[in-house]
């Protein structure tokens, strides 16, 4: 790693040269020595600086813990009202990360640890507004707001903050990753299509990438919901889910709760149909309540013939606490009531975005009734482009990774964007060249789950730009209390985890990446 104490020494000479009551001068032999600064005093000579447009309005030391190194925490703000946060360790590894956001932003990520722990220094913001992640009102009026949320901050904090790395350790970021899950993984694969000069490695995990589409996908399924008869219990989630591991379960060779070749899995809702289609109890599903299923797993398009968004698996985990409860059906009962997270992300963009309408009633609205404002908010906040000869000519590194029982995004819709960017590429040869893709089965939407949800993707990614070295099976696992509870093989897409037939099912030892 580099060490800390040469930028030090740039530092101090550059703030004493400001200060002092004497001028400094190379050709003065009698001049003293420049004297050292401790990382306490290197990090408040930041505070209140202009740096590259960006104000850093404070600046603490934050002292080690656990695994995580001692560093700098700025906070800076870049006007009107683009906030960020700067994580600069006193043992600086020589190269930048980037932490992307969820929701619909509005607040900055805490820390990455895993990047910290690594000497990197970390940045994070809001995307240029201040909001809970559920709600989308900030988009009302705000055209600036809007244009950074959907792709404009990330490159402006960017440059600003290689100048302050500049300044802290007297060189700029060798290397310099973007990592991001959600809508974290939209601003990684836009900054891959838009931007392909800034990011020297992208980690895009569950990119919510077809933005406009898959917030209108949760706003059919609101009115699938909402329609008679369609509310679920949790025992009819429990039905559906029950049945579907019945169906797939042993398909990759075990029986475990994981249902991990996804791809041999062809259960058919219908089977679980009552009687004359009424609703009879939680063993079953009425017509209204198959409609709900069809509308989740079934791909959406405008009238117009345009694609919008990519239809859901079952997988056997629907079931689960983060799962549809917490995303899609929500639970009237509860108290308070859970209002489904998919509820409030459709509201935020029919209502603030696509019709500037606060008073809009969302479960009567139609994309077909002005497909021409679909289309135009697609052209802002979407990152469907699968063209990336760009990113790829400048050297550029992208892993993609999705949790395959994911009740936010659809991990098919990742995959359909994979292929298009395969032959975009021209092709696997050459796409294999930049690009990976991995499904992580049992794992909800970025993480939680039955299956294994850990796996230290930005240390692949590194070693495959700095080194060439190409990520192939890594090591994935589940913690509980910080210990390994299950551990597998993430493969490389279009591979899944198979049992090998003997061995502990826990153990990704007993599993072979095997083609579907």
């Amino acid at each position: 790693m580099k060490s800390p104490e040469s930028g030090s020494r740039i530092l101090l000479l550059s703030v004493a040269c400001a200060f002092a009551l004497t001028a400094c001068s190379d050709d003065d032999d009698d001049d003293p020595a420049p004297l050292e600064l401790s990382a306490q005093e290197a990090c408040d000579a930041l505070s209140g600086r202009m740096i590259a447009g960006a104000t850093v309005n404070a600046a603490s030391l934050v002292p080690a813990s656990g695994t995580v190194p001692e560093y700098c925490l700025l906070s800076a703000r870049i006007d009107p009202k683009l906030n960020f946060e700067v994580r600069l360790p006193s043992d600086w590894n020589g190269k930048l990360h980037y932490g992307g956001g969820g929701g619909f932003n509005g607040s900055i990520p805490a820390a990455n640890a895993n990047a910290l722990s690594k000497g990197f220094a970390q940045v994070s913001s809001d995307s240029g507004h201040q909001a809970n992640g559920r709600d989308g009102s900030w988009a009302l009026d705000d055209q600036e707001a809007l244009t950074n949320f959907a792709y404009l901050s990330i490159p402006t904090v960017t440059a600003a903050t290689r100048e302050i790395v500049r300044e802290r350790y007297g060189s700029e970021p060798s290397r310099t990753y973007f990592e991001g899950c959600s809508n974290g993984g939209r601003e990684a694969l836009m900054n891959a299509q838009r931007f392909p000069e800034v990011f020297d490695g992208i980690i895009a995990r569950a990119p919510a990438y077809r933005f406009t589409g898959l917030l209108l996908g949760f706003n059919r399924t609101a009115k699938a919901l909402a329609a008679p008869g369609g509310a679920f219990t949790e025992g009819k989630v429990a039905t559906l889910a029950s049945a579907v591991l019945a169906a797939c379960d042993g398909l990759d060779g075990v029986e475990d709760g994981i249902v991990s070749n996804l791809q041999a899995c062809t259960f058919d809702a219908s089977s679980l149909r009552c009687p004359n289609g009424g609703d009879a109890g939680d063993q079953c599903l009425s017509d209204a309540q198959l409609a709900v299923v069809d509308s989740w797993t079934s791909d959406m398009a405008l009238g117009t013939g345009q694609h919008l968004n990519t239809g859901w698996p079952l997988t056997g985990n629907e079931a689960e606490p983060a799962g549809w409860r917490a995303w899609v059906t929500g639970d009237p009962t509860a108290s308070p009531p859970v209002v489904p997270a998919q509820f409030s992300f459709q509201e935020g963009l029919v209502k603030y975005m696509l019709n500037k309408d606060p008073a809009l009633d969302t479960l009567s609205y139609s994309p077909d009734a002005n497909p021409g404002a679909v289309l135009a908010l697609s052209a802002v906040l979407d990152s469907s482009n699968p063209n990336l000869t760009q990113f790829r000519a400048r050297g550029g590194k992208l892993i993609l990774w999705h949790g395959a029982s994911d009740p936010a995004i659809s991990v098919d819709g990742t995959t359909r964007y994979y292929n298009e960017a395969v032959a975009a590429a021209g092709g696997q040869a050459t796409a294999d060249q930049f690009m990976r893709y991995y499904i992580a089965p049992g794992v909800l939407h970025c993480s939680g789950g039955p299956g294994a949800d850990q796996v230290d993707l930005l240390e692949s990614l590194d070693a495959w730009v700095t080194d060439g070295d190409a990520p192939g099976t890594l090591a994935a696992s589940k913690l509980s209390a910080g210990t390994p509870v299950l551990t597998r093989p993430l493969c490389v897409y279009p591979m899944y985890p198979r049992y090998n037939g003997s061995g502990d099912p826990a153990l990704a030892a007993s599993y072979t990446c095997t083609s579907p």
